[in-house]
């Protein structure tokens, strides 16, 4: 990436500054190295606190991992809670990585993975491409220990948007460089700061535009409110006017 040493200054000043604004991380936890991957693949168009929820409702409404793999989309969507397009699709991947997973290991479970080295258990989850890469670099990260540091789309607009990287490099060439500069045993709570962040951002964001939005709204309303109360008095002089003429 152009200008890497300016943007590793800057990558290290916004770890601290975050690691000061938002405290503490709690890691989360997974049996099976597969609930991680489908937890990646909801997760990725979704707010953490979204994702989380909907990870609670998987866990009550199916049986297992198997029992969400030959549910009908319409069911899974019902239980994510929406039936948007992005939903749909987020459902049709999820199907897909979980049978893609029994088609090669005639069960639904990554949990051998787990005794394999780092590498060659990151060669068996890249099998499951499907998933795309955040799903992937999320499970590596937070099921198997990997060094890795998944990006959803709203984390690396907030990197570009704030100059924290070249806003002219790739999705891949920002992971990458994060990945160069953000060691191992700093990659989840690295991860979990700057996506905090970057959703609070982009709440932010929001409420300002709706916000302003209102407000260019009440001025509309109060200019229309102006313009009525302005032919009103016009028409008022004018029939004033008649009066007198007529007199």
């Amino acid at each position: 990436m152009k200008n890497s040493t300016h943007y590793a200054k800057e990558i290290s000043k916004l770890y601290r500054s975050l690691k000061k604004k938002h405290g503490k991380v709690i890691r989360s936890s997974f049996d099976d190295p597969a609930e991680a991957l489908i937890y990646g693949v909801i997760s990725e168009h979704q707010r953490s606190a979204s994702a989380k929820a909907i990870r609670k409702r998987i866990a009550s409404h199916f049986v297992d991992l198997n029992d969400l793999r030959v549910s009908r989309n319409e069911e899974i969507c019902d239980v994510f809670g929406s039936d948007s397009p992005q939903t749909r699709q987020t459902a049709a991947v999820v199907a897909d990585v979980l049978n893609a997973i029994f088609r090669r290991r005639d069960r639904v479970s990554l949990v051998d993975l787990q005794q394999m080295g780092k590498r060659q258990a990151r060669k068996e989850l890249e099998r499951f491409k499907a998933a795309g890469k955040f799903a992937m670099d999320y499970c590596f990260l937070a099921a198997l220990d990997g060094h890795a540091v998944p990006l959803t789309p709203r984390m690396i607009e907030y990197l570009r948007a704030d100059g924290f990287v070249d806003p002219g490099a790739s999705d891949e060439e920002i992971s990458g460089f994060l990945e160069r500069h953000i060691s191992a045993a700093n990659a989840y709570e690295f991860y979990a700061l700057l996506r905090r962040q970057s959703e609070a951002s982009q709440k932010s964001l929001a409420s300002t535009a709706e916000s302003a939005g209102k407000t260019d709204e009440a001025g509309k309303t109060a200019a229309r409110a102006s313009k009525k109360t302005t032919a009103k008095r016009k028409t008022a002089e004018k029939k004033t006017a008649k009066r007198k003429k007529a007199k």
